[in-house]
């Protein structure tokens, strides 16, 4: 009967023993929980800070640049302003030059070179470059009536050719010379055309150098080969007959379908022959 309280009171005491140490360990873990809270809480708040004092740097920045270029502004008006004006007056005065001024001329200029054209396809040059004196003024006229225009500059490249076919070299070189070109056919074919003049008048250097440019601007399948072909004649003349050999391969190798190619090995035989002759 005794047995069975005593064992409970024994119970009772071990468990109130390990009460103390239960609630002691509970209140640590409690404490280092919070204490983990704490820190966590600490350093998002901080951070908050950090990003907000940085955000107001920017807007005092921001506020300072702002009010650095309204005095820019205030102190600068009248010059900003003059500045604003003369762009507006000179893009202003560019479209009316260009509207206004050059296109009509353009539209007029290629209305009188239209029969000078087919003057020249013909072969009349005479009539081409001075008129008939009826309803058409000549490309020497134009150039210099229309002067500043595509039109009167495709005139210098007529009147160049007309002035080498009549066999007066000098002013077909300055006419040539004046031209400005840039369309990819054309520029090619008047520095070819300039190497023409330059083999009438028998400098044969100089026209070598504008048939290898003329080529090499053309970079084209049909116009490269008969560039490289008149160099490769104009060396043959030189009795330069390796550079001569040289192009002719050239041409056989690169432009199968050229009509230069084709005949391409004439030109190396005859380099060879000559050679061996010399």
């Amino acid at each position: 009967m005794d047995y069975k309280p005593t064992k409970k009171i024994k119970a009772d005491r071990h468990f109130c023993k390990k009460q103390p140490l239960i609630f002691s360990l509970s209140l640590k873990n409690n404490y280092f929980c919070d204490a983990k809270k704490l820190r966590h809480f600490f350093s998002i708040m901080s951070a908050r800070k950090n990003k907000e004092s940085h955000a107001e740097k920017n807007f005092e920045n921001i506020g300072e640049a702002l009010t650095t270029s309204e005095q820019f502004l205030e102190k600068n008006q009248k010059s900003i302003l003059t500045g604003l004006l003369i762009v507006v007056v000179l893009v202003g005065a560019y479209l009316a030059y260009h509207y206004l001024y050059m296109l009509p001329r353009n539209v007029k200029a290629q209305a009188a070179i239209f029969k000078g054209e087919r003057y020249f396809q013909e072969g009349q040059d005479s009539l081409a470059l001075f008129g008939n004196g009826n309803d058409y003024i000549g490309f020497e006229s134009i150039i210099h009536q229309y002067k500043g225009t595509k039109t009167a500059d495709l005139a210098h490249a007529y009147a160049g050719i007309s002035y080498n076919r009549m066999g007066n070299h000098e002013k077909a070189l300055a006419h040539l010379q004046k031209f400005k070109g840039g369309d990819l056919l054309i520029t090619p074919a008047i520095t070819g055309a300039i190497g023409d003049v330059y083999m009438n008048m028998g400098k044969n250097d100089e026209a070598i150098s504008q048939f290898l440019k003329a080529a090499q601007t053309a970079n084209d399948q049909m116009l490269s080969p008969l560039y490289f072909k008149k160099a490769g004649n104009a060396y043959l003349q030189s009795g330069n007959y390796d550079k001569a050999v040289e192009l002719f391969t050239r041409i056989k190798e690169h432009y199968l379908n050229s009509p230069e190619a084709q005949e391409a090995d004439k030109y190396i035989k005859q380099a060879e022959l000559l050679k061996e002759s010399k």
